[in-house]
């Protein structure tokens, strides 16, 4: 038994040391760009989330015996060959992806296909943690930019305060207001999902609330940043045009707020998804 363990953790040590050889550029590019780009900043928790999300299932996956599985060898050969093609063609990416997919052939391969098998979520979790290509960031970003500010439009016209729309620009008296990537939505979509994933992953619910929890990441960030854009534009209006200013505390400031709201309006999405759960199955 005991050359057993000797023999499995001599196998995770030469192969966690292969992995950091293989991957130590593209990992090192990944954490520089949480580093420096917002919309990616919660990068660097989502390796802890899905540590936890593994930690929190240990009762389970102690009843599992080690079963090593040469399938993961498969998975391990698919990671290094995206890799190599991510490399060849400059495409960021594919390369970071190819971590995902070499930790899940690592997971199978010493581990085997029953604990694997829990853990693949947690796993597909770090998926969270790649930017989104900027080809399909920016077909998502615009047209978020035109809805958030048609929006921000009506309801700014429904507190009888003049504006004029003009694609992502709005026009008010004072001033004008750029519906920016940062205020579109996507940026608290991309950190709101990672969140409700989490979320819907760690609390124990139904199947469907989790993913009715984990989808109203969408609206939720919606509606935050139209708040936000709503907000701006009233105190554009009533107090001043410097409190619009993109690069003032203020505007620093709604945008953390911004975030404090979605993820209070989720924590409550989620209690009251398990309270009608509860609600259900004590009336069965």
């Amino acid at each position: 038994m005991q050359k057993l363990i000797t023999s499995v953790y001599g196998q995770i040590t030469i192969l966690t040391v292969s992995f950091f050889l293989l991957f130590h550029h593209t990992i090192i590019k990944l954490v520089n760009d949480w580093s420096i780009d917002d919309n990616y900043s919660h990068g660097f928790l989502i390796p802890f989330i899905a540590g936890y999300m593994i930690w929190q299932k240990k009762e389970i996956l102690e009843k599992y015996p080690l079963k090593p599985s040469n399938w993961g060898l498969v998975f391990i050969g698919m990671g290094m060959f995206l890799h190599i093609v991510g490399n060849i063609g400059a495409e960021l990416f594919t390369m970071r992806f190819a971590i995902v997919v070499t930790v899940l052939g690592l997971s199978l391969y010493i581990l085997g296909k029953e604990i694997a098998w829990e853990i693949i979520i947690p796993i597909a979790y770090l998926i969270f943690m790649i930017p989104i290509p900027a080809i399909i960031w920016n077909k998502l970003a615009f047209p978020l930019q035109l809805f958030a500010a048609d929006i921000t439009t009506h309801v700014i016209q429904f507190i009888n305060i003049p504006v004029l729309q003009e694609g992502n620009i709005l026009h008010l008296p004072s001033t004008s207001l750029e519906v920016v990537d940062a205020c579109s939505g996507i940026r608290s979509l991309t950190s709101l999902l990672a969140l409700s994933g989490a979320f819907a992953y760690i609390i124990p619910m139904h199947v469907v609330n989790k993913w009715i929890l984990f989808f109203s990441a969408i609206p939720i960030a919606i509606f935050v940043n139209v708040l936000r854009l709503v907000s701006t534009a009233m105190m554009a209006h009533w107090i001043g045009p410097e409190t619009a200013d993109p690069e003032g505390d203020l505007h620093s400031l709604s945008g953390m707020l911004v975030f404090v709201v979605a993820f209070v309006i989720l924590f409550l999405l989620s209690m009251a998804l398990m309270k009608i759960e509860e609600k259900f199955t004590g009336a069965k």
